[in-house]
């Protein structure tokens, strides 16, 4: 990436009474950093921030001298510092995902009309955090805090799509797989075949597998990392929904995973 293609972060609106633009220009040139892989040299960042280059100097070798930034042995390049990876691994402990997760649960359950829940991946098994009920008199009766079996459970195989074949086996032959209706999937081939549409579609079904009548989509989010962190999914009735009209609710389902994923930091 060149200084052309590189600007600054923005900030959030803030009253610019109270902004340090030394502070500001420092974080914007980790900012800018971060999205250049292969590093920026002094001209570059100096080009890109609008200050000189002695100016541009002076903000990088403070970044350096407090591990926020690294210079190139080989090339004067500049690069993301390791202290970075203890802030990153603080806020990671810190950061509640359910918190971050509820405006977008809200808004899903308001476009769709349906209870939406968000759900972290604990040993391959969705553990449901945070629910936002639909519209009108239905309330399902879904727990939280409860782990929830994977095989039966949309939230449970859009985790379960991230693994292996041979990492899903052995998740059903530690956990098992009960029937819950006359729908759940009870054999690992079958699951393994299901989990490979999920994989083409961007998100998971529950088609009355873990309760009759009752539909879930669910769609995978990840981490910083790009990991699999958890699954966000909608709830319904089935009865009125049409088959299209469940696909499509996948998609926005998925839309608002992504921007789970996003919110957490996930790699671009």
């Amino acid at each position: 990436m060149t200084a052309n293609e590189t600007t600054p972060a923005t900030p959030e609106a803030s009253d610019p009474r109270y902004t340090v633009q030394s502070v500001a220009r420092a974080l914007g040139i980790v900012e800018m950093v971060a999205d250049s892989p292969s590093g920026l040299t002094l001209t570059e960042i100096a080009k890109a921030t609008g200050v000189s280059k002695s100016a541009a100097h002076s903000l990088i070798r403070t970044l350096v001298d407090w591990g926020y930034l690294r210079e190139l042995a080989d090339r004067p390049r500049y690069q993301l510092g390791a202290r970075l990876l203890r802030l990153g691994e603080v806020a990671l402990r810190q950061i509640p995902v359910g918190e971050i997760a509820r405006p977008i649960l809200v808004h899903l359950s308001e476009q769709l009309g349906v209870t939406s829940r968000v759900a972290i991946a604990d040993h391959d098994q969705p553990v449901f955090i945070e629910r936002v009920d639909g519209p009108g008199m239905v309330r399902f009766q879904t727990l939280i805090g409860v782990r929830e079996l994977p095989h039966a459970s949309a939230a449970g195989k859009a985790i379960l799509s991230h693994l292996s074949d041979d990492e899903v086996r052995a998740v059903c032959t530690r956990l098992g797989m009960p029937s819950r209706t006359r729908y759940t999937i009870t054999s690992p081939d079958a699951l393994i075949e299901n989990l490979d549409l999920v994989r083409r579609r961007g998100f998971a079904l529950d088609d009355e597998e873990d309760s009759d009548g009752v539909v879930c989509v669910g769609a995978s989010f990840l981490n910083h990392l790009g990991e699999c962190a958890g699954a966000i999914s909608a709830t319904f009735l089935k009865v009125g929904f049409s088959t299209d009209q469940i696909l499509e609710m996948g998609t926005v389902v998925r839309a608002h995973a992504d921007q789970l994923s996003r919110a957490l930091g996930r790699p671009a």
